[in-house]
């Protein structure tokens, strides 16, 4: 089944040391990675056991004097990258990069939402042997170790960001967690007649410096995986939590300075 407008295709480390990130998550997730074959730019993807995840794009000297940092960024599938960008600049979002066409991979277009989390969308172009090709980078339906398991928008204005996506992509809430005085942790799903569940916006944690996505990736093992991270000159944000279903979550920051989540299963459970 190809993969509708609203859904997470892609992933992308934008980092200021690609080769020490490339070790370092090589070693965490357990991801494998090749070069794009691109003359034109160093761009490295990277894969599970299974597929391939999302790719690996080093900042130039030039983007980080303009301001770019180590960072994690999703690819939100459209249908037309020319009608969502003019949708999303109408709704107050902000145009960092217009479209352009990648040849035999698609159109895409780097954007940010009224409050300031950045992500690209993108249509596709299928391989010619696959006209309805799915992307998996997304684990949406199963759990898939080194795959995206879940997308987390800490947003400054939550509710004007589930309208803004609700509007843009099509995705509708469906249910919410108490966090005490942290606010509402609400959840989304695609909005369609597949209905899985997409991830979750929360209120700004106190010290963020602006809107922001994160993303969480699978492991066997959430504990092994914490500690290979505080070993290997990371940093944890947040220790192992419980979350519904029995697995625990985590986040991260790498050796450059992006935030990651982990999502995982505790030895013996």
């Amino acid at each position: 089944m190809a993969n509708r407008q609203g859904d997470f295709i892609w992933y992308e480390l934008m980092t200021d040391n690609a080769d020490a990130a490339q070790k370092f998550y090589a070693g965490l997730i357990g991801w494998t990675f090749k070069d794009s074959g691109n003359p034109e730019m160093d761009y490295r993807l990277f894969s599970s056991a299974t597929a391939e995840v999302g790719g690996v794009m080093p900042l130039t000297p030039e983007m980080v004097s303009g301001g770019a940092r180590s960072a994690w960024l999703g690819y939100i599938a459209v249908d037309d990258v020319d009608a969502s960008v003019a949708s999303i600049k109408a709704a107050g979002g902000a145009i960092h990069m217009h479209p352009w066409d990648v040849p035999g991979v698609g159109r895409l277009a780097f954007l940010a939402d009224p409050q300031g989390a950045m992500f690209y969308v993108m249509l596709p172009i299928s391989p010619a042997e696959i006209s309805d090709a799915e992307s998996r980078s997304f684990a949406a339906n199963e759990p898939m170790v080194g795959h995206c398991a879940w997308n987390e928008l800490a947003s400054s204005e939550p509710e004007a960001a589930k309208a803004f996506y609700g509007a843009q992509f099509g995705w509708v809430p469906d249910g919410a967690m108490d966090m005490g005085e942290l606010g509402q942790y609400e959840f989304w799903n695609v909005g369609d007649d597949r209905g899985h569940m997409i991830g979750a916006v929360m209120p700004m944690m106190p010290g963020m410096p602006m809107s922001a996505w994160t993303f969480y990736f699978r492991v066997p093992e959430i504990d092994a995986a914490v500690e290979y991270t505080k070993a290997h000159d990371g940093t944890a944000l947040q220790e192992p939590t419980e979350i519904p279903g029995g697995e625990f979550s985590f986040t991260g920051l790498d050796p450059q300075g992006a935030i990651f989540g982990l999502v995982g299963p505790r030895k013996g459970n």
